[in-house]
């Protein structure tokens, strides 16, 4: 037998309808805030994924899926949506459409890291990409709409939010970093020996332990915010505060991306008994410059449905099961069976869930498949029934039956 790869999973047909629910609250809160579906393919040009998240993060140089085609091209399996929007936005002359263009997406991401509990290597992620505003106030809209999201599902969080702030500020809080560090650069893991060079406010994002340690006592990003950048930070409370969602200013969250400028936020659950975080997002002003397009400021977030769906069955949220089949015609002989099919055929036409028998089971067996398949109502058809063009139908949460003409049955359901 060939067994599943490590790290995916399969949405059983049994499953399914607790993701429909999940998407349709997503779909119907980003319609609510004026955003429209983008969808882009799952694998782009590595390039793309180098340029736009970074090669110092830890999703470019441990977690990418990446293989070469078979035209010798560098492709790779998306690992997150922001690149492949940004990319499309370029290419296809979005910039030309009213700003702010709102834009949302539910896809598969793949990463290659040790799959956990709402891990895995192949997950889906819910991410919206609002593009063309320079303001806090769209930093606010963004952190709003995953938390409408977020509520509505029924989990329980609290927002952490930060400045990043621009080149020109991070700079200053690079070489203040550089300076806090240097006498503990021996303490520092390898690859944040080789981020001090490179990108040293990676660092903060680091989860060994003795680094974790390390930057508990650095100086805070915020320290070193340039007017505008402070502004811009001051402006996104007072929108929270005036919204009434609680917040808490956090100077250690970077996220994992290199892309992120200004304001970053992270919402986290405690309803696993420990803190998680269930979404993260922020402000990336120069990501479309950076991809080769022009200079069009850009906010969004991804939150991971899987981990969702699991907090949400930790928490014994109840998702309503879709209404099982509304009718089902039981049948004995071949003339029946045609008269069923017609029956049948034409109730779902009308948007009606009706179903009959294909296994050749006898009449008992039928109504144990309809039992098993939560029937509302079974009809019997045998040639008796077809002779006098009245059938009987039973209702099976209480056994009731009535008497009712064959062709009833088209205007009855």
């Amino acid at each position: 037998m060939i067994n599943i790869p490590k790290g995916t999973k399969d949405v059983l047909p049994f499953e399914s309808y607790k993701w429909h629910y999940v998407e349709d609250i997503v779909r119907k809160v980003a319609k609510n805030f004026g955003a429209e579906e983008i969808r882009t393919p799952t694998f782009e040009h590595t390039e793309l994924f180098l340029r736009g998240v970074g090669d110092t993060t830890d999703i470019v140089n441990k977690e990418m899926y990446t293989f070469e085609d078979k035209g010798k091209r560098s492709i790779t399996l998306k690992p997150e949506g922001t690149a492949g929007v940004a990319r499309s936005f370029i290419e296809n002359g979005l910039q030309n459409r009213a700003m702010p263009l709102k834009m949302y997406y539910i896809t598969p991401v793949f990463r290659y890291e040790r799959p956990q509990a709402g891990r895995l290597r192949e997950h889906h992620q819910f991410g919206v990409e609002f593009y063309g505003a320079k303001g806090a106030d769209i930093d606010a809209e963004v952190i709003l709409l995953a938390y409408t999201v977020l509520t509505k599902l029924g989990l329980n969080v609290k927002l952490n939010i930060n400045s990043m702030g621009c080149e020109k500020c991070r700079k200053d809080y690079n070489n203040a970093l550089k300076e806090y560090l240097k006498d503990n650069y021996d303490n520092l893991c390898e690859t944040c020996q080789t981020r001090y060079e490179k990108n040293p406010l990676r660092i903060l994002d680091c989860k060994v332990d003795t680094c974790k340690e390390l930057v508990k006592s650095a100086p805070m990003i915020t320290d070193y915010l340039c007017d505008d950048c402070r502004a811009h930070f001051e402006k996104l409370k007072t929108l929270l505060d005036v919204a009434a969602l609680e917040y808490n200013v956090n100077p250690l969250i970077v996220r994992g991306l290199d892309y992120y400028t200004k304001t970053v936020f992270e919402f986290i659950t405690t309803d696993l008994g420990s803190q998680g975080t269930v979404c993260g997002g922020g402000r990336y002003d120069n990501l479309i410059k950076q991809l080769g397009g022009g200079d069009v400021a850009g906010a969004g977030f991804g939150m991971g449905l899987e981990r969702i769906l699991m907090l949400m069955e930790a928490k014994g949220i109840e998702i309503k099961e879709p209404a099982p089949c509304k009718l089902f015609v039981a049948t004995l002989g071949d003339e029946a069976y045609k008269k069923a099919f017609q029956i049948v055929s034409a109730l779902r036409q009308k948007g009606v869930h009706a179903d009959l028998d294909h296994m050749d089971r006898s009449i008992k067996a039928q109504f144990k498949y309809s039992d098993k398949i939560k029937a509302e109502y079974v009809a019997t058809i045998g040639e008796s029934e077809l002779n006098e063009g009245f059938v009987t139908l039973k209702k099976m949460s209480d056994g009731s039956t009535e008497k009712i003409a064959i062709n009833d049955l088209l205007t009855r359901f």
